[in-house]
């Protein structure tokens, strides 16, 4: 398994940055290659990407949520292997950092070598670069949320 951990600062409260989160059918508006996420319960989502050419389907459950503070998955099914959190930070009553940890599986090597190369990385950092600049044009008023705890 490899790991990875990025964060980005948003100019919005933490109920507004977790909120947003929770909309797990918005991620491909800033997430590159997430083609769909369909919502199917509290607690299971159905994914479809494509990265770098390969294309893939699977299921994730959220394995822990505390609104406001943190929401944890794992995959369960499908073409994909990983686990991770995202965790909001109050930094005051208008910034929150936002931080992500994630364990995958990277299969084939090309998935190893782009591992290596610290594409994974990067893609992360960019698409937590994409909230920053979703939510904040938002003014920070989410697409919705859900305040449940699992």
């Amino acid at each position: 398994m490899s790991k990875v951990e990025e964060s980005v600062e948003v100019e919005v409260p933490v109920r507004a940055a977790y909120d947003q989160w929770t909309q797990f059918e918005t991620f491909p508006q800033f997430m590159d290659g997430v083609e769909r996420i369909e919502q199917r319960t509290d607690t299971l989502t159905h994914w479809v990407t494509e990265i770098g050419g390969a294309r893939r389907e699977f299921d994730a459950v959220i394995t822990e949520q505390i609104p406001d503070e943190r929401v944890a998955w794992t995959t369960v099914g499908g073409e994909a292997r990983q686990a991770g959190v995202v965790t909001f930070h109050r930094l005051d009553e208008t910034r929150t950092k936002v931080m992500l940890q994630m364990d995958f599986a990277p299969e084939g090597l090309t998935e190893q070598a782009g591992d290596k190369l610290g594409f994974v990385e990067r893609k992360v950092a960019g698409d937590l670069k994409r909230f920053k600049s979703f939510i904040e044009e938002h003014g920070g008023l989410q697409t919705g949320g859900w305040r449940g705890s699992v």
